[in-house]
Formats: C-alpha cells, sequence, structure tokens
C-alpha cells in the first residue's frame, strides 16, 4: 500500500493550524448531539413509531454505514492529488452532510413502515457523508507530528471543540428552538425541529469548510509516502494484516464497551432530565454550560495526567471516574439518599456530577484517541505502510456500531421498563422509572469497567513509541 518515506516530523503545529484542525470536529459535536440525543426521541415520542422499531432501524443504519468505514480509510490512504490524501475528502463531504441532515428531521407523512424506511436510509446518508469527513481528519493527527505528547494535544484540541460544538447546539435547542410556553421544555412539539435541522446542518457545513480552507496550508509538510499501484484484494489483503495489530485491537475493544455505554446514555439522557430529575428550560440552558466546562477542564488536565502517568493508566482511571459519577446519583435517588426534584439543592448537585463525568468521559476518549495515534508507527514498524486512514475508519467503525447499539439497547431498556411511548412529564407510573434508572446504571457500570481494563491493557507506553519513531526516521 505504502513504501518509502513517511514518517512526520517531531514537531508543535501552529496556533493557526491547531485552531482550524480542532474547529473541524464542531461537525461531529452538532451531529452526534443530534442522533444520539434527540433521534430516537423524535421518531418514537415526537412521531409516535415504536421505540423498540426505531431503535433497531438506527442499529442497522449505523451498522451498514459502519463498514463503509474501512473503505473510506483504505481510500483516503490511497488517494493521490495535488491537495494530498486527506483534504479532497474533506471538502467534498460538506455538502452532502448538510443535505442529508435536512431530510433526516423533515420525513414525509408516510405509514410508519416508510417512516421506518426513512430514518434507515437519511441516517446512512447523514453517517456515511460525516465518515468521508471525519475518517480523513482524524487521519491527519498522526500526519501533523509525530510527537508523543504533542499528539495529545492535538487530539484535546479537536475533543474541546468536538463538545463546544454539541453543547452550543444543546444551548441553542433547549433554550430557543425547543423552548415552550411558561419556561417548559417543548421537545415533544414537531413545529420545532425544521428550525432544529437547519441550525444543525449549516453548523456542520460551516466547521467542516473553516477546518478544511485553515488546514490547507499544511498539505505541504504532511508525509508523503510513494503509494504503489495495487489491485484490490491486494489492497484488502494489506487491509488485513494491518488491522492484527494487537495495540489497535485493544483500543478497539475498549471502544466497544465505552461507546455503547455512552450511547445507552446519550439515547436515554432527555427521558432521564425530564422523568426523573423533571428539568424545565432554565435547567436545561444551565446543562449546556455545565457539560462544557467538563469538556474544558478535560482539555486542560488529560494532557498532563497523561504525560505523568502514561496514556494507558490515564485512560483506565478516567474511565472509572466517569463510570462511577454519572452511575452515582441514579443510584443514591433509588435508595432513597439524593435530593428530590423541587429541592434547591438537587440541581446544583447534579450539574457538578455531570461536570466532572463529564470531564472523565472526554479525557478517556481524548487519550484513546491519541493511543491510537500512536498505533500507526507501531504498525508501519511491522508492515511497512503507514495505514492512518484505516486505523482511524477503525475506530470510527466501532463508535458508529456501538451508538447504535446504544441506541437501540436504551430502546430495549425503554421496552423493559415498560416505559410508554409519547408520555407526558408527571403521568409515567414511579415503578417505570425506577426500572428504567435501575438497568440504566448496570448496563453502564458493566460496560464502564470492561472498557476500563482494556485501556489499562495497551501495549505500550511513550519510551516504546519514541524509540520507535527515532527507528523509523533512521531507515
Amino acid at each position: 500500500m505504502t513504501d518509502g518515506p513517511g514518517v512526520p516530523p517531531i514537531r508543535q503545529v501552529g496556533r493557526r493550524s491547531t485552531l482550524a484542525y480542532g474547529f473541524g470536529a464542531v461537525a461531529y459535536g452538532v451531529k452526534d448531539f443530534g442522533f444520539s440525543t434527540f433521534l430516537l426521541l423524535f421518531y418514537s415520542q415526537v412521531l409516535g413509531l415504536p421505540a423498540a422499531k426505531v431503535g433497531f432501524a438506527i442499529m442497522c443504519a449505523l451498522i451498514l454505514d459502519a463498514f463503509l468505514d474501512p473503505l473510506i480509510g483504505l481510500l483516503s490512504d490511497n488517494t493521490r492529488s495535488r491537495w494530498g490524501r486527506r483534504h479532497p475528502w474533506m471538502y467534498a463531504a460538506a455538502l452532502p452532510i448538510g443535505l442529508g441532515w435536512l431530510l433526516l428531521w423533515n420525513p414525509p407523512a408516510v405509514s410508519e413502515s416508510m417512516q421506518l424506511l426513512w430514518v434507515f436510509a437519511t441516517s446512512v446518508i447523514v453517517r456515511s457523508a460525516i465518515s468521508a469527513y471525519e475518517v480523513p481528519s482524524q487521519a491527519l493527527t498522526p500526519e501533523l507530528s509525530a510527537d508523543y505528547d504533542e499528539r495529545t494535544r492535538l487530539t484535546a484540541y479537536r475533543y474541546l471543540f468536538g463538545w463546544m460544538g454539541g453543547m452550543v447546539t444543546l444551548f441553542v435547542t433547549y433554550a430557543w428552538l425547543m423552548a415552550g410556553p411558561g419556561g417548559k421544555p417543548d421537545q415533544l412539539n414537531p413545529a420545532n425541529y425544521p428550525a432544529f435541522a437547519l441550525f444543525g446542518a449549516g453548523a456542520m457545513v460551516l466547521a467542516i469548510l473553516v477546518s478544511a480552507i485553515g488546514t490547507h496550508g499544511e498539505i505541504g509538510r504532511l508525509p508523503k509516502p510513494e503509494l504503489a499501484r495495487q489491485s484490490l484484494g491486494h489492497h484488502f489483503r494489506d487491509l488485513w494484516q494491518t488491522v492484527q495489530n494487537r495495540a489497535f485491537a485493544v483500543l478497539m475493544l475498549a471502544g466497544l464497551c465505552y461507546y455503547t455505554a455512552q450511547g445507552v446514555s446519550f439515547a436515554l439522557a432527555n427521558l432521564l432530565y425530564l422523568h426523573v430529575w423533571r428539568f424545565d428550560t432554565g435547567a436545561f440552558t444551565l446543562l449546556a454550560p455545565s457539560l462544557f466546562l467538563g469538556a474544558a477542564l478535560a482539555f486542560i488536565f488529560a494532557p498532563r495526567v497523561a504525560a505523568r502517568l502514561g496514556k494507558r493508566a490515564a485512560a483506565m482511571g478516567f474511565m472509572i471516574g466517569a463510570t462511577v459519577m454519572i452511575s452515582s446519583p441514579y443510584a443514591l435517588r433509588l435508595v432513597g439518599m439524593f435530593p428530590e426534584p423541587g429541592d434547591p439543592v438537587m440541581l446544583p448537585l447534579l450539574l457538578v456530577i455531570f461536570c466532572i463525568n463529564t470531564a472523565c468521559a472526554v479525557s478517556t476518549t481524548l487519550l484513546g484517541a491519541s493511543m491510537m495515534a500512536d498505533v500507526v508507527e507501531d504498525s508501519e514498524a511491522k508492515t511497512g505502510r503507514r495505514s492512518e486512514g484505516v486505523f482511524f475508519s477503525g475506530a470510527f467503525f466501532i463508535q458508529k456500531c456501538c451508538g447504535g447499539l446504544g441506541i437501540f439497547g436504551a430502546s430495549l431498556i425503554m421496552h423493559f421498563a415498560a416505559f410508554p411511548d409519547g408520555a407526558k412529564v408527571g403521568t409515567v407510573p414511579t415503578a417505570s422509572i425506577d426500572r428504567l434508572t435501575l438497568y440504566f446504571i448496570l448496563a453502564y457500570i458493566a460496560l464502564g469497567w470492561l472498557a476500563a481494563y482494556f485501556y489499562r491493557r495497551f501495549p505500550f507506553g511513550k519510551a516504546e513509541h519514541d524509540a520507535r519513531v527515532a527507528a523509523l526516521a533512521k531507515r
């Protein structure tokens, strides 16, 4: 697939390129917020489709689309153009993402089966388009610098902007787009969703174009490995050899557990906020800055903790912290030890817990992505090929599949908790709410602790990486 010189320099990337590179993640943050938090709610609670069927349709769409990611990574690694290997994909993805997003949230008035087909098809369009941007964009991380800690810094910017995109969308959605009369949230009103779709489409297209244009000047500095023309079968044999890397497999197992837990949490978030904690519009508007503060704390502390403890130990510790923080208020509520809705202490305490949970969760994913960048040289030392696109498409593949599994898992939790479709706040039986929270915390704890175990099993650290880069540079 690739031969010859291809090791990037050990350097610190300039501020303009760093900010532009990070800003592109706003697109994924907007998409992830909509998919994870509102998609199941919109098609089940707003349009009235059965939650389990909607969850299954979304899961099938995401899993089908996820199989395109390795192909995109392979094609990106082997792209030849005067704009390099990554930027043609980044530019080309902007318009399809915007159009697909508008279609997803504006389904036609057709039968139930046709609406399920609509959510399936438009989900595939959106996720395929976002992959065509995100996989090549993420593959720039190991190409911009070979420095072990600089990669964590670049990834930190990416996650900071990604969460900023999601949290700005959350704030605008709850404070404006979904705000009902009397300060009550109005997520169940279908008339609110066209504006929601338009805002998200515009934000994603803008972020992608700003990032592609802002990093365009780096094209001349990126590694230029020789690309040998080979048959498609040869490419796939190379792909299979590449993904057998042990470090890659460990990160895939960790991601499998973590992203499934995250998918369940995000898909149930609106129900938990509304029916367990009885949030009003004011609470929702405070939620966004609290979560973004957590992402900002991760931006500050994750690189420092990783530099001190190593990426694998830090990722494990942050994963355990995220699991404890997200499950504790729900577990304490079930045993009567957490303030009830209406208690003035409840909301500030929840926001602090959610902020710390977000800091731990973002730190975990940030360090996982930074470790994935380090897998590139580990693989190159063993195979002689640089396969940035393949590795990051694999990570994206797991994230998509698990996002779909998480949404499907959330729909099953709703089903077994006997949670009614289209339920109004205050009308759901307490037993159903209790079952919903119990099943949620059991699922998250099991998956979160497994993820922590796998992060700790990552097979190398800074010393091994630095020695490998030095050897590759000499070779």
